[in-house]
């Protein structure tokens, strides 16, 4: 385990832009019977008069006035399926998602502006600004993405390294000797616009954490986070709420960092190599190096980046390992720094989206697998309610996968050679394509079986009727003679003939009835009564065999 809690690197390049953004993913819970909501937004919406979260009903302006051009280079960037998907053609967001109609949503933290920090070798805090707080909803799929950008200026190399290793941390993977949470900052508090606390971390509280493993099996996550999600509740609290998650992957936060830095050529292997695998500062390699052989090939995307070229040339260097991708520019080249044309721009929305939709994917297919382990689970052979409830939860597995395919999975999202290598290369590293063929081979077993299911029942039914009307025909023949005036009862007065009804109708039931209990072992019968190599006397144990047991 990873920590270097206590190095303090003095020296080292300056960082005069810092940017970090946290893609949370998120499992929703299915809403509970009898709610009134149609969908897990219409909660918030429903909340929005208390001012936490408040919907961006569209990002892009109508007013061709306030259309600024980032706004057409990060829709340009994109093919025109991902940009239906992203903006849709129009989207109103009414509430309900019809043709037209993007199927992303997004909700707004209004409160939080800023956030306080505090490291473990530092008494002294640090305030960084929050750019914005989202959750990003989708439609039909119960996945919901927290995003959190903070930005600050002029850090130490040393400490974006450790903001971007400690800030993105769900829950402490476990403790050090004095109660301080492992690769956890020491503090975290949000502020809003007046600098008052609204949230403190409490990572140290090893009690807490302990606890929920014990009882629910599923691990908490800080207080903070905790308050940054309200009014949406953990799923294991006690607490009331129709909107609960729970946590897809483990307590590292995926994470999008840009580094503005005096001289990228600067850096050593090392700390490019940190910056990859957002590991903690340190002066030498945290794997072995035999392992890092082909770091350059696997992580870098240098298109961008020739240390011996001078001039105009924007050192600009990508880094992306599925868990983290950290860009790493000239800050004095407004080629890397401008926040409206220049790769700022694109890093906060072009970049950023590519990096959403590749951990939705991932997030969409553990949650489908994560519902088929619990749907699995439940299954009970022996008792029929059981058996029942496990055919429709499939049907409904089938129908949110194929929803998930066709509206929202695919494999290039843009022409731009750029974008589309990162998408590649990050759902590469995710191991989204693997886990989709898994997962789709996995529903297509589920999906025959039931379909084997149903032909072998049906087969069954079949089988009965077809020995019930075999012996049904006996009856039909003997009532067509007995219905040829050999016996005249239509002058007998009516109780009587309601009488012969009954003797006919109670008996005749009973026999069809006891037929069809008896058709499998009738039906074995019949085939060997009709098998020409089977001796008579085969044939009387197989009519024996209809009455016997076993």
């Amino acid at each position: 385990m990873e920590d270097n809690g206590g190095w303090t690197k003095g020296d080292g390049p300056t960082v005069r832009q810092f940017r970090q953004i946290l893609i949370w993913p998120l499992q929703l819970m299915p809403l509970p019977a009898g709610e009134t909501i149609r969908n897990h937004c219409e909660f918030l919406e429903a909340e929005a008069d208390k001012g936490v979260w408040r919907e961006l009903q569209d990002e892009f302006p109508q007013d061709a006035g306030q259309y600024q051009e980032r706004h057409y280079r990060e829709f340009v960037s994109f093919l025109p399926h991902v940009q239906r998907f992203l903006y849709g053609e129009r989207s109103s967001h009414s509430g309900r998602t019809t043709y037209g109609e993007s199927p992303l949503r997004i909700f707004r933290r209004a409160d939080v502006k800023r956030v306080r920090i505090r490291f473990r070798d530092d008494p002294t805090p640090m305030t960084l600004e929050v750019a914005h707080a989202d959750l990003y909803f989708f439609f039909d799929v119960d996945v919901v993405i927290p995003v959190i950008e903070i930005s600050a200026e002029d850090l130490s190399f040393a400490r974006a390294q450790e903001l971007i290793y400690r800030f993105g941390r769900a829950y402490p993977a476990g403790w050090s000797e004095d109660e301080v949470g492992v690769n956890c900052l020491e503090e975290v508090a949000w502020l809003d616009a007046d600098g008052r606390t609204l949230s403190t971390s409490d990572y140290g509280a090893r009690e807490k954490f302990m606890a929920s493993v014990c009882r629910h099996q599923t691990t908490d996550i800080a207080a903070h986070w905790e308050f940054l999600l309200s009014p949406m509740v953990l799923n294991q609290r006690e607490k009331p709420g129709p909107v609960r998650y729970r946590q897809l992957e483990f307590h590292r936060m995926p994470v999008m960092a840009y580094l503005a830095v005096d001289d990228p050529t600067a850096l050593t292997r090392a700390e490019y190599i940190r910056l990859a695998f957002a590991s903690a500062p340190g002066d030498c390699l945290p794997t072995g190096s035999a392992f890092l052989d082909d770091f350059e090939a696997r992580y870098c995307y240098d298109r961008f980046y020739d240390p011996s070229r001078k001039g105009d040339w924007a050192n600009t260097r990508l880094l992306c390992s599925g868990q983290a991708f950290v860009a790493v520019g000239d800050s004095s080249k407004k080629l890397f720094t401008d926040s409206e044309r220049g790769f700022l721009a694109q890093f906060r929305h072009q970049f950023f989206l590519v990096g959403l939709i590749a951990h939705f994917h991932r997030a969409s297919l553990l949650m489908i697998s994560d519902r088929m382990v619990a749907t699995m689970s439940r299954l009970n052979r022996a008792d029929r309610d059981s058996v029942s409830r496990f055919r429709r939860d499939i049907r409904i597995m089938l129908e949110t996968f194929l929803r998930f395919t066709h509206r929202y999975y695919f494999l290039e999202i843009s022409d731009l050679l750029p974008m589309r290598d990162i998408f590649s290369r990050w759902a590469g590293h995710l191991g989204t394509e693997r886990l989709y063929e898994e997962l789709r081979h996995e529903i297509s077993d589920m999906a025959s079986y039931l379909e084997t299911d149903l032909l072998r029942r049906q087969a069954v039914t079949i089988l009965q009727l077809t020995v019930v009307t075999l012996f049904s025909l006996i009856g039909t023949v003997t009532t067509g003679f007995l219905g040829m005036n050999l016996f005249n009862h239509a002058d007998l007065p009516t109780l009587d003939r309601l009488e012969i009804f009954l003797v006919v109708f109670i008996p005749t039931t009973l026999v069809t009835l006891y037929t069809v209990m008896k058709s499998r072992r009738l039906a074995f019968f019949l085939n060997a009564l009709a098998d020409e190599r089977i001796s008579l006397k085969g044939k009387w144990h197989a009519f024996a065999a209809v009455w016997g047991r076993g």
